[in-house]
């Protein structure tokens, strides 16, 4: 629901027409999905409750085909604004739409695989290039980083890089998914270009894995950067992730995350994409589009084991989404409360 006190939204609704509205975040529980439904609901000003749906089989086989089965917590009173994303979410969010009488503002995010004029608008990253009278597309992904986020978590962890010689290089680190497999020797290769990277252009690395890397692979980047200038999240405490993008001067991320690459391109720096073969080509295709759209625009840059410096505007698809949504839901309050 609204609340009083947040911080002023990115995209305001009209405060006579967002009174009171509720907000539900819906997702099969990926933190993938949860990062664009919950930075979306808070670029439109709303702190949104977070719902997680998890059928079990047949449903979770079936959809987005299927329709929904009963899931605790999700049961009237129904929200005024829904916003989806994932697979699991697409069965329950057509059923909300529909046991609302459309009174339900639906939004979804990401390709549902089905019609989207079940839908009240659709949202699809432009790789995915779906079309409809109710979708809109980005170059990147929304996420929930803003500048005043950027600004606080750089801030935070001053302390903790203030050692570091600049140029400072953040180093974000995915790992295997569907496309691409980062294996051991990957990792080393990856820890010794980086090593080199610093060395070559004196400069200090700030480096974050994800959950995806892997223990094995998180270490052999570890020993390969050990002699450097540079600071390896270990896991423990606070993760500073967006603190490293406000920090640095310059940005490598690994091509196998959307969001993650996205989220880069918000920092405004230059962005270079440590490019990985692709284990199932076929899986990669989206990737592939996706990483020469955003070379094409000029937002990022393969990485070649050197610096290069270039001028870069920030991407931001958050706000561009929740004005759209801005939009849809005001005209969709207008045309209730005609009758």
């Amino acid at each position: 629901m609204i609340m009083t006190d947040m911080p002023k939204s990115s995209v305001p609704l009209p405060p006579d027409l967002r009174e009171g509205m509720t907000c539900w975040a819906l997702t099969g529980g990926l933190i993938g999905c949860d990062v664009q439904v919950v930075g979306v609901a808070e670029a439109l000003g709303f702190v949104p409750e977070l719902k997680h749906v998890s059928p079990p089989p047949p449903f979770r086989w079936l959809a987005p085909y299927c329709p929904a089965p009963p899931m605790p917590g999700i049961a009237a009173p129904w929200p005024d604004l829904l916003i989806a994303c994932g697979r699991q979410a697409v069965p329950f969010a057509r059923a909300i739409r529909r046991r609302t009488g459309g009174r339900t503002y639906t939004v979804f995010l990401q390709d549902p695989r089905i019609d989207p004029s079940n839908f009240d608008l659709v949202w699809a990253p432009a790789h995915d290039r779906l079309e409809g009278p109710n979708v809109i597309s980005t170059l990147v992904s929304p996420h929930g980083l803003t500048r005043a986020k950027l600004a606080a978590e750089t801030a935070r962890i001053a302390p903790e890089v203030a050692h570091l010689p600049h140029p400072r290089i953040a180093v974000l680190l995915g790992g295997t998914n569907s496309a691409y497999t980062l294996s051991e020797e990957a990792a080393a290769r990856i820890g010794t270009e980086l090593a080199a990277l610093a060395e070559r252009e004196g400069a200090g690395l700030m480096v974050t894995a994800s959950r995806r890397t892997g223990a094995a692979q998180e270490k052999a980047i570890r020993e390969r950067i050990a002699g450097t200038s540079a600071v390896m999240w270990d896991g423990t405490g606070p993760d500073p992730y967006f603190g490293y993008l406000g920090s640095a001067d310059a940005i490598v991320v690994t091509c196998d995350s959307v969001n993650m690459v996205g989220e880069a391109t918000f920092a405004g720096k230059p962005v270079h994409v440590i490019e990985m073969t692709p284990e199932r080509p076929h899986k990669a295709r989206k990737f592939r589009q996706f990483l020469d759209a955003l070379y094409m625009q000029g937002a990022a840059r393969p990485f070649q084991g050197r610096l290069e410096r270039w001028e870069c505007e920030p991407l931001n698809a958050t706000n561009e989404i929740a004005q759209a949504i801005a939009a849809g839901l005001t005209q969709h309050i207008m045309r209730l409360r005609k009758g």
